[in-house]
């Protein structure tokens, strides 16, 4: 079993904090693995008696009725009261919980998060449950439980985590990674046929069918076409006009802006694609459109291709991306202005990247043999024009150094494998 230690400290550090712990991600990134085996088998090692630990899987047949909040929060309730113990109950996939009526109390709308408000005022019960969906998790949580919840991302296997269990050569297991990406089930499988397949099943029988059913989408071959275009786009700006137009054209028909714009809110939500926003770096502003569009996992966006389009330079950045969000760091992408000669031109610094008052800049460059290519990326650097780290993270050299600019040249499989402080 793969540790997943950086989530496991999150867990542990969090434990009786008076918080509803929420755990989000994409499905089958191991959220419940997480929970149900690597927390649980912790607090079993602290001295936490089994039948202390109360497991309700929402996504399992015999725990269908307490989609009820209702009913499961009876259902805690007539385990925990009257006892001096301490428990934890740990809740999978709560999304799948429905709202109901509670007729004894005339006929109130009861939620989910009603009930987890209700669990959480027990001093002897700590609460943790995990879920799939940002749009009734995140928004929900914010107003349902007002600053009353710890939430922990989980994301797919860093390359970190997926090196530990791999081995091997460095540089060859990162060309794995880079092609496969780091869902978890991966690591059980050792032919790549058998890889490929997985992923494309994943993709197609439960984010997209997730996506379809939870939303209601009614036109599938939209989302499909969407799904298809941000796949080969990624690194790239764009925004829904630019991706309507596109399909437009593709299917000589006029598709709604918004409609585009509702779908891709879906993947969002589902947590498989990323949004990053352009941010002025002069002006602190951010600029509505047009954002780049990051998959949560990149060897899912392969599959989508059918694994055709491999682009290292943009899966580069892809990953370097959902590491710095893995990490806990605010992710923009950076505008600078480059004037000169009465002419200004609008130039690109990849990854703006702050923590608390911290901040560093960050150009991912595949490789850098030719002067233009260095004068490029050290060029959008300089325009900053403040005292703030700037870094390049390359996939062409073997050492770490600092340029005469002070600019720190950083290996991609360093940062990866977190040997180098950023900050």
């Amino acid at each position: 079993m793969i540790k997943r230690d950086f989530y496991l400290e999150e867990l542990k550090s969090s434990m009786w904090d008076g918080q509803i712990k929420v755990i989000t991600g994409l499905r089958r990134v191991g959220k419940s693995v997480l929970l149900f085996e690597l927390f649980k088998n912790y607090l079993l090692s602290i001295g936490v008696l089994e039948e202390n630990i109360i497991i309700i899987s929402l996504d399992q047949r015999k725990y269908y009725k307490y989609r009820n909040p209702i009913l499961l929060c009876d259902y805690v309730e007539s385990i925990i009261n009257n006892s001096k113990d301490q428990y934890y109950v740990f809740i999978d996939e709560i999304q799948m919980s429905i709202k109901t009526i509670d007729k004894e109390n005339g006929n109130i709308e009861v939620t989910i998060y009603d009930m987890l408000n209700e669990l959480k005022s027990y001093k002897n019960l700590d609460v943790y449950v995990t879920g799939s969906n940002s749009k009734m998790l995140a928004s929900d949580i914010l107003t349902e439980f007002r600053g009353r919840s710890t939430q922990i991302h989980v994301y797919p296997l860093s390359f970190e985590e997926y090196y530990s269990f791999k081995g091997g050569d460095e540089a060859r297991c990162l060309n794995e990674y880079m092609l496969y990406g780091g869902m978890p089930r991966l690591t059980e499988l050792n032919d790549d046929n058998a890889k490929k397949r997985y992923l494309i099943s994943l993709y197609e029988e439960v984010y997209i069918k997730d996506i379809k059913e939870r939303n209601g989408i009614e036109r599938e071959d939209i989302l499909e076409e969407i799904l298809d275009y941000l796949s080969s786009q990624i690194s790239s700006l764009t925004n829904p006009t630019k991706v309507a137009n596109v399909i437009s054209s593709e299917k000589k028909e006029k598709i709604d802006n918004n409609l585009v714009s509702h779908y891709i809110n879906h993947s969002v939500n589902a947590f498989l694609i990323l949004i990053a926003k352009r941010y002025d770096i002069k002006g602190k502003s951010y600029f509505k459109y047009p954002n780049k569009y990051y998959f949560t996992d990149v060897g899912l966006r392969n599959a989508r291709l059918n694994f055709r389009q491999f682009d290292p330079g943009h899966l580069m950045e892809n990953i370097i991306y959902v590491e710095l969000k893995r990490r806990g760091y605010s992710v923009d992408i950076g505008v600078v202005y480059d004037r000169h000669n009465k002419t200004t031109a609008v130039k690109e610094v990849d990854f703006v990247v702050n923590d608390g008052d911290r901040r560093i800049y960050i150009q991912s460059a595949l490789r850098m043999e030719e002067d233009s290519k260095i004068n490029s990326e050290i060029h959008s650097l300089m325009l900053t024009n403040d005292f703030f780290k700037k870094i390049i993270i390359r996939n062409d050299i073997y050492h770490n150094y600092y340029d005469n600019d002070g600019i720190f040249h950083c290996s991609l499989i360093d940062f990866l494998l977190n040997r180098v402080d950023l900050f």
